[in-house]
């Protein structure tokens, strides 16, 4: 299952996917947290010292493995150059299973370690100095997208991704990639206007977008976010104890986080685990060749020197199937 965190800058959404990616794992379930935020703190929030955190390889820098290993013998794609982030999945291509070993999960997958053996860490990298002026944020994500593509996940399985802020996501197709997408939401003013945002940017999607308040210090809030979200507010956390240590730089036990943010965990697990029984293979296929077609035609063909669109295969579906064909 694939989820998404997504709000506005200092609404706590590093904060809460954090707390999730602890929640699934202290369940000792199969959980890649993906750090893909312009400002990389998932991996210290996981626990990890800023020594480490800043010493997960960045999947940007490893672009061209991970396109030569996805695209594999798929007779469409005639090089890595001709890959761009939006790049389907064919008959020939390598397909993703969350827990298998292969040369890009080796290069750029690191154990979060202390919590529970099942975490595990990807980022995309900081921004760097030499982006400046000449790159946006975008590109570095690609390496995610092509990933989440490539990637064929099972119930009870998890990647959690820490998007950027705001609306970022839709300038590309990255956002029709997840299961679920939780919506941090504070409750005032500015922290429901995203949301309203990103409901509009959603509506012709498909997107199972679900809004968690955070910081809610009583009924006032909790009222206000009702208002202002209806039916689409999830669950809600409350003032921690526990994240205040954490932001200290002490280890708190995961076991001493308050029980009713544990709940409003768990709330968020059974949302995500109930998206399992409505996926459409085939319409998230459909998807990903809409975006690549639309990119294709937009920049990424005069870049290339390619005709992109000719790498869809019209016979491809992802899913299960595509799996149990290649053995």
């Amino acid at each position: 299952m694939k989820i998404a965190f997504v709000g506005k800058g200092g609404s706590g959404k590093t904060t809460l996917s954090s707390l999730f990616v602890r929640h699934l794992g202290a369940a000792r379930l199969p959980v890649l947290a993906v750090d893909a935020d312009i400002n990389q703190h998932l991996g210290v929030a996981l626990g990890l010292t800023e020594e480490r955190a800043a010493a997960i390889p960045p999947l940007g820098a490893h672009l061209t493995l991970i396109k030569d290993y996805l695209r594999g013998d798929n007779p469409r794609i005639g090089s890595a150059d001709e890959m761009v982030k939006t790049t389907p999945p064919g008959r020939g291509s390598r397909l993703l299973r969350l827990d298998e070993d292969n040369p890009i999960y080796d290069a750029c997958r690191r154990p979060v370690g202390s919590c529970c053996s099942g975490m595990r860490i990807m980022a995309t990298g900081p921004f760097q100095e030499d982006d400046l002026g000449v790159a946006c944020y975008h590109s570095k994500v690609g390496a995610v997208e092509l990933m989440l593509n490539h990637l064929v996940d099972d119930a009870g399985e998890y990647v959690v991704v820490d998007m950027t802020a705001g609306s970022d996501a839709f300038a590309s197709g990255l956002f029709t990639r997840f299961d679920m997408t939780f919506l941090i939401a504070e409750p005032t003013r500015k922290g429901v206007s995203v949301y309203r945002q990103y409901r509009e940017y959603a509506r012709d999607w498909d997107i199972s977008l679900a809004v968690v308040g955070n910081k809610v210090q009583g009924p006032d809030d909790l009222a206000f976010l009702r208002e202002h979200v209806g039916a689409d507010l999830l669950t809600w956390t409350g003032q921690s104890e526990f994240v205040r240590d954490l932001e200290k730089g002490r280890t708190p036990d995961f076991a001493d986080l308050e029980p009713d943010n544990r709940a409003a965990l768990e709330r968020m697990r059974e949302a995500v685990d109930a998206t399992h029984e409505r996926r459409d293979w085939t319409r998230y296929t459909e998807q990903m060749a809409e975006f690549h077609i639309k990119n294709a035609h937009s920049w990424a063909n005069s870049r290339t020197g390619v005709d992109l669109t000719s790498q869809v295969d019209p016979g491809f579906v992802l899913g299960p199937q595509a799996l149990a064909s290649r053995t």
